[in-house]
């Protein structure tokens, strides 16, 4: 679903995203409700990035990435967690692109997730390629989304990638967790 948000940038560089897990829903600018084999997601964009909410029998999880004001939690490279009974993995990075590879990423970016069911984005007013983009799915039963945050004043293209599902116990009789891992 493709929706050009009526606000301005409020995270105006890829340096003032920041993580948040837990908070509370956010305003939302669009939303995106979806149900995956079993799990409720809600992909939200905000006028300062994005959130993503997660329910399901096991629990919920909310994760933010956004110019949090008063947060002291920078954009990290990558997180591992329990989250009650599930693991969460999350990482990010950051691309420097020159301004034909930025336009080029961002149109095929901007197709994929635009017609894609799982898909949100936002564009920005002002510029075509500032945007801020979600896609989910539903893998192993696992919950995946990846978000894209353009900013093409920049040329910085930061891309995350989330994991969350329920631990795996290993063994027999020991109880003991481990992390199951899969792709995205």
């Amino acid at each position: 679903m493709l929706t050009t948000l009526n606000t301005s940038y409020t995270d105006t560089r890829a340096a003032d995203l920041a993580w948040a897990l837990g908070r509370e829903p956010l305003p939302a600018l669009a939303t995106l409700d979806l149900e995956l084999a079993g799990a409720k997601l809600q992909l939200r964009l905000l006028g300062a990035s994005h959130q993503v909410l997660v329910e399901e029998n096991q629990g919920s999880c909310s994760e933010t990435v956004a110019c949090i004001a008063g947060s002291s939690t920078p954009l990290p490279l990558g997180v591992a967690k329990r989250v009650g009974d599930w693991e969460y993995e999350f990482a990010a990075r950051v691309e420097a692109l020159s301004p034909g590879q930025f336009e080029g990423r961002a149109e095929e970016l901007l197709a994929l997730v635009s017609d894609h069911p799982n898909g949100l984005v936002g564009v920005f007013p002002g510029s075509p390629h500032a945007f801020t983009a979600l896609l989910a799915q539903r893998h192993e039963g696992q919950v995946h989304w990846r978000t894209w945050h353009a900013y093409p004043q920049d040329g910085q293209l930061v891309a995350t990638r989330t994991r969350v599902g329920a631990r795996v116990s290993a063994g027999v009789g020991g109880g003991q967790r481990t992390l199951s891992r899969s792709g995205v």
